[in-house]
């Protein structure tokens, strides 16, 4: 295993078990769907706000706005990344059920800071990147209530992944959208 990728920071304990159990009770309101992915459908539900990426069209586009009981949690992300909480324009909050996890990627080019938030059950957070003809890994533990941020090469040459979960889990991933304002 290789040191954490520049541009990587860890957090435990972001927030109080009490605002966790209170973002989980939210939860159960928002409008979940299955993620789409050119026509495959994933095993974990998601509800994008502020904007979110159509894998159909291949752009940006509108979607509701930050609800406010997400509000305080963006500022505590931001806060941990020193980062304007203005500047996280998106929001997605994904439902992992056991077994769902998800494969290797970097976050759309149209996004800028990646600030993720992990609840109700840990998972193992992978990352890796080829350099000189060899493969580097990574690996942190997202506990619950934790906070992961990529930015620099951990956000734009690392690809990073998650495996199947044995247990029910949240994420709200916060990203800021430097370059383009969905459409």
């Amino acid at each position: 295993m290789s040191a954490a990728p520049d541009g990587f920071a860890y957090r435990d304990g972001l927030l109080t078990p009490e605002h966790e159990a209170g973002l989980l009770a939210a939860f159960r309101q928002l409008p979940f769907r299955p993620f789409e992915f050119h026509g495959f459908e994933g095993k974990r539900r998601v509800a994008s706000f502020g904007a979110r990426y159509d894998y159909g069209t291949s752009r940006l586009v509108a979607a509701p706005k930050i609800p406010d009981f997400l509000l305080p949690l963006r500022a505590a992300a931001a806060a941990f990344a020193g980062i304007a909480p203005d500047s996280l324009r998106q929001a997605l909050v994904t439902e992992y059920p056991a077994g769902a996890g998800i494969g290797w990627h970097r976050d759309r080019a149209e996004f800028g800071e990646v600030i993720g938030v992990s609840l109700a059950s840990c998972c193992r957070f992978l990352l890796r990147r080829q350099s000189a003809g060899k493969r580097q890994r990574y690996a942190a533990m997202l506990e619950p209530r934790s906070a992961y941020v990529l930015r620099g090469a951990a956000r734009s040459v690392w690809e990073h992944s998650i495996p199947p979960l044995g247990a029910l889990r949240f994420s709200v991933t916060f990203r800021s959208m430097d370059r383009t304002e969905p459409g």
